[in-house]
């Protein structure tokens, strides 16, 4: 355990920054959030949820883009940050095909500049979003941070893997204190537009048909955001240690002779596609018209997560049924758009 006192939080405006920079306020940690408010969505959104943490005056919100060396720096030189939480990312597999460069930007660029700062500035601990697309053409499940993952499916997941191995790199090279979690498609209120439930949600309300990827044929370990949020409080609290048991001869990609660790944050329990529309439909009381379509290029038809690890280090499991975290965000969508 180590003391937080000042916390970074990077993505602050995004699904998963805004929540987490919520709840630390609310326990009272001095919170810093930055956010570069790019327009790869409904900037109103992001704009209303850091009016939220406006309220806070423990929190404080600075306009930064993290891929800018010399503003992030005069940051840190500012503020003695003991805990950096790197949540800001260009998100999302499909956009990924489109627009390569804002990935390297954001991902690659913005995240060495990251590593760079806690380095020199004698950060304590740096947590960063990965995410399940690591696992890309992998087919064994549960997905456990102890299997290889060099097979990617999308240039997203090229860049969150490089950001483990980077995050390595500096645990090596500087001691640095590195934990990368890996999030398992994560919903819930205030969530992201580009997302399926927030664009089901928007079509079926609008008597649109939605788009149903591989026929349907999709499981995913839909996770509550509350469920992601406690996950990485814990962990923020919790230092990396070197594993004694590591060893070259058979390297275990999840842990590390220097302080660094990965975990997944799933629910560890897949869900169908179709069922997850189903429990929708319920909760808005109307049935969607479904065009069924192809995979799309970059996407898998199943994710499923091995938390053990996870449990292990903090004693947390997911807990949120997809019927209360759907629940929570229908109600969340009606109020918030007046439907």
């Amino acid at each position: 355990m180590h003391p937080m006192k000042n916390i970074l939080v990077t993505g602050a405006a995004g699904f998963i920054g805004f929540h987490l920079c919520k709840r630390l306020a609310e326990e009272g940690y001095t919170v810093i959030g930055v956010d570069n408010m790019s327009d790869y969505y409904d900037v109103g959104l992001k704009s209303d949820r850091l009016e939220l943490l406006a309220a806070f005056d423990t929190f404080s919100f600075v306009r930064l883009d993290i891929s800018d060396l010399s503003k992030l720096q005069k940051l840190f030189d500012a503020h003695p940050f003991d805990t950096v939480v790197n949540l800001a990312a260009q998100a999302g597999v499909r956009y990924s095909l489109e627009n390569p460069h804002a990935y390297v930007e954001a991902n690659i660029v913005g995240f060495v500049n990251i590593l760079e700062c806690c380095r020199h500035n004698g950060v304590s601990h740096l947590v960063f979003a990965s995410s399940s697309s690591v696992y890309g053409a992998n087919t064994k499940m549960p997905f456990s941070v102890h299997d290889n993952v060099d097979h990617p499916v999308s240039l997203y997941a090229a860049s969150k893997k490089a950001n483990e191995l980077m995050a390595h790199t500096y645990s090596h090279l500087y001691g640095l204190n590195c934990t990368g979690l890996r999030f398992f498609t994560v919903y819930g209120p205030w969530g992201r537009p580009d997302m399926a439930l927030f664009l089901f949600t928007k079509a079926i309300l609008a008597g649109e048909p939605i788009n149903v990827f591989n026929h349907g044929n999709m499981q995913r370990d839909f996770t509550y955001i509350d469920d992601i949020i406690e996950g990485v409080v814990r962990i923020m609290k919790k230092n990396p240690e070197p594993d004694p048991a590591w060893s070259g001869d058979a390297p275990d990609p999840g842990t590390s002779y220097a302080p660094y660790r990965i975990y997944n944050i799933g629910n560890n329990n897949p869900e169908s596609l179709m069922r997850f529309i189903g429990v929708l439909e319920n909760q808005l009381g109307m049935e969607a018209e479904k065009r069924f379509l192809d995979m799309q290029p970059g996407d898998v038809p199943s994710t499923y997560a091995d938390i053990e690890d996870l449990y292990q280090a903090v004693g947390f499991r997911p807990r949120t049924s997809i019927e209360d975290g759907i629940a929570r965000f229908v109600q969340w969508y009606r109020s918030y758009y007046n439907v």
